[in-house]
């Protein structure tokens, strides 16, 4: 039996934020912190640790505009404004993944998913067994015999 390839898994971490914050309802701390959607995103993380054992991991997250804003001025221009409630979770998000020694990637003018479709392709030319977590199911182009893609269904999963 051939030796099993390293398991690399590259998080989206924007989605995954996202998705958590819609999939609680809200939670507060005694002083008014909203905390609903970092602690779906810590309970995604842990399964995910626990679940998937990786040898790498990496974080990926979006930096703001990109490219395609100034090639396209409507590019996600029907989404909706994100609630103020999510954003001021994201920074403690990102110092989640840091405290958990999770390696981070951005790349301004990029979003997470373009970062995340170069390193899969790179760590499938490299021999690992790729694994992408994201809500964003436009990932499922990515998939190949070493690149699957887990996708964040209703609720907190």
């Amino acid at each position: 039996m051939p030796d099993a390839l390293k398991k690399l898994v590259l998080i989206d971490g924007n989605s995954l934020l996202y998705r958590g914050f819609f999939a609680m309802r809200a939670l507060t701390t005694s002083a008014g912190q909203h905390t609903n959607a970092i602690y779906s995103f810590t309970m995604m993380l842990l399964t995910l640790l626990q679940d998937q054992k990786p040898d790498v991991i990496i974080c990926a997250w979006d930096t703001g505009k990109t490219f395609r804003h100034d090639e396209y001025a409507e590019y996600k221009g029907t989404r909706k404004t994100t609630p103020p409630e999510l954003t001021e979770q994201a920074p403690l998000a990102r110092e989640l993944v840091q405290a958990f020694r999770i390696p981070t990637v951005t790349a301004p003018g990029f979003e997470a998913d373009d970062i995340i479709g170069t390193l899969a392709k790179q760590g499938e030319e490299t021999g690992y067994e790729v694994v992408i977590v994201s809500g964003d199911l436009d990932a499922l182009q990515l998939v190949t015999p070493h690149v699957r893609v887990m996708t964040t269904v209703k609720g907190v999963t």
